[in-house]
C-alpha cells in the first residue's frame, strides 16, 4: 500500500491488516458491489457460511435462473445438491473476482471461503473428505475450504493441509483451541514438505470469533452483578493472547526450517466483528485488533462505520498484562473463562447447523414454488 493511502481503510491495510468482507451474494459478486468494494475500501477477500447464503438465497431472484436449468434435468438434483450447485457457482465467480489481488498480494489474499457441511463438525473423516471434495469441485487455487476448530475438526484440518489444499479454520475462540489450530497446521504443513509437495501453494487462516465472546461474558457478568469495568473486555484481551501465541507459534527453528521451504503462517482472523452491544462504539472489534500479518472479516456495516470515522493504528500489542490480569479478575468474580468458550463453541457449531437446515427448508420451498406444474 502506498504511502498516500488516505481512506481508513486504505490506513488500516498499510499497518499490515487485511480487509475481507463476510458477506456474499449473486447480486453483490455479478451487480459490480463486490468489486467496488474492492476498488474503494480495500477489501481483499471474502468468507461465506451458512447463514450468510440463507440469506443471499432466499431474498429477491438471482438464483431462478439456475435453479430453473437445475429443475430442468433429469433426473432434477435433491435439494442439498441443488444448494451445493448453487453455493459453489457463487464461490467460482467470487474467486474469479479476486484472483487479480491473489496474483497482486502474491498469494497472501484475494482467498474465497466455502464452508462445509457444518452437521460434520464433530465427524472427522466426513470433513475431510468433503473438504477434498469442495476443493476438488471449485477448482480454483483461491479457494479456502472452512473447517470448524472444534476437536475432530482438527485432525481433519491437518490432512487437508498435508495434501496441499488451502483451509479457514473457523469458529474459534479459546486459546487453548487456538494453540491446538496452529499446531495442526504446521503438523499438515510438516507432512506436506516430507512428502515432496510445495507448502508455498497453501495458504491458512485461524478465525477467532470476536463479538460473541463479550455478548456471553457480560450476559453471566450481569447475572453476576458484577462491577461494570469489568464488560465489553474479554474478547479483545482474549485475541491480543491470541496474537502473542502466533507470534511464538509461527517462529524459531521448527517454523524457520518450514519458511525455507516456502511455507507461509497460519494468519489470525477476527471474524464476527460487528458491534453486537448499541453502548460499545460501532469500531470497537476493528479498532481494537489491528496488527500485521492479520485479517478482519468485516460486515458492510461495519465497512461503511470504519471508513466514516475509523482511526487506525497498530494496538493489537498493547496492554497485553492488562490482559492476562483481566482473565484472572473474570475468574474471581466467578466467569470461567474455559466454561465461556467451551459453551460458545458448542452454540457455534448448533447454529452453523440450523441455518444450514433452514437454508435447505427455504431452498425446498423455492424448488416448488418454480417447479413446472
Amino acid at each position: 500500500m502506498s504511502s498516500n493511502a488516505s481512506t481508513p481503510l486504505q490506513r488500516l491495510s498499510a499497518l499490515g491488516q487485511s480487509v475481507w468482507v463476510d458477506f456474499l451474494s449473486r447480486d453483490s459478486i455479478r451487480g459490480g458491489h463486490l468489486q467496488q468494494l474492492i476498488d474503494e475500501c480495500a477489501v481483499v477477500g471474502a468468507t461465506s457460511n451458512p447463514t450468510i447464503f440463507q440469506k443471499a438465497m432466499s431474498e429477491g431472484s438471482a438464483y431462478d435462473e439456475q435453479l430453473h436449468e437445475l429443475l430442468d434435468r433429469d433426473p432434477a438434483p435433491g435439494v442439498e445438491e441443488t444448494f451445493w450447485a448453487l453455493a459453489m457457482q457463487d464461490i467460482k465467480d467470487a474467486c474469479d473476482l479476486f484472483h487479480p489481488v491473489w496474483e497482486a498480494t502474491g498469494r497472501r489474499d484475494g482467498y474465497v471461503s466455502l464452508e462445509v457441511d457444518p452437521r460434520l463438525a464433530y465427524d472427522t473423516l466426513r470433513t475431510y473428505r468433503e473438504a477434498m471434495r469442495l476443493h476438488e469441485t471449485v477448482e480454483r487455487p483461491n479457494l479456502m475450504v472452512k473447517i470448524p476448530g472444534t476437536k475432530p475438526g482438527l485432525a481433519a484440518v491437518e490432512d487437508v493441509i498435508a495434501k496441499g489444499r488451502s483451509i479457514n479454520v473457523t469458529l474459534i475462540f479459546s486459546l487453548r483451541r487456538y494453540a491446538e489450530v496452529a499446531e495442526s497446521y504446521t503438523r499438515g504443513i510438516e507432512r506436506l514438505v516430507a512428502e515432496g509437495g510445495d507448502p508455498s501453494a497453501v495458504a491458512s487462516v485461524a478465525s477467532f470469533f470476536v463479538s460473541r465472546i463479550d455478548t456471553e461474558a457480560d450476559r453471566r457478568l450481569e447475572a453476576l452483578r458484577a462491577p461494570d469495568e469489568l464488560k465489553g473486555k474479554l474478547a479483545i484481551a482474549n485475541a491480543r493472547l491470541a496474537y502473542r501465541h502466533y507470534l511464538g507459534a509461527f517462529s524459531g527453528p521448527r517454523w524457520e526450517f518450514l519458511a525455507g521451504k516456502g511455507a507461509t503462517p497460519q494468519r489470525v482472523l477476527w471474524a464476527s466483528t460487528s458491534t453486537k452491544n448499541p453502548a460499545y462504539p460501532d469500531t470497537l472489534y476493528v479498532e481494537e485488533l489491528i496488527g500485521p500479518d492479520t485479517v478482519n472479516t468485516m460486515p458492510e456495516e461495519t465497512i461503511e462505520a470504519y471508513q466514516d470515522h475509523g482511526d487506525p493504528a497498530l494496538r493489537l500489542q498493547t496492554q497485553v498484562q492488562e490482559a492476562e490480569r483481566l482473565f484472572e479478575e473474570l475468574e474471581r468474580v466467578g466467569v470461567g473463562y474455559e466454561d465461556v468458550t467451551d459453551t460458545l463453541e458448542r452454540e457455534g457449531v448448533e447454529k452453523f447447523s440450523e441455518s444450514f437446515d433452514q437454508l435447505i427448508q427455504a431452498l425446498g420451498a423455492k424448488r416448488e414454488t418454480l417447479a413446472p406444474a
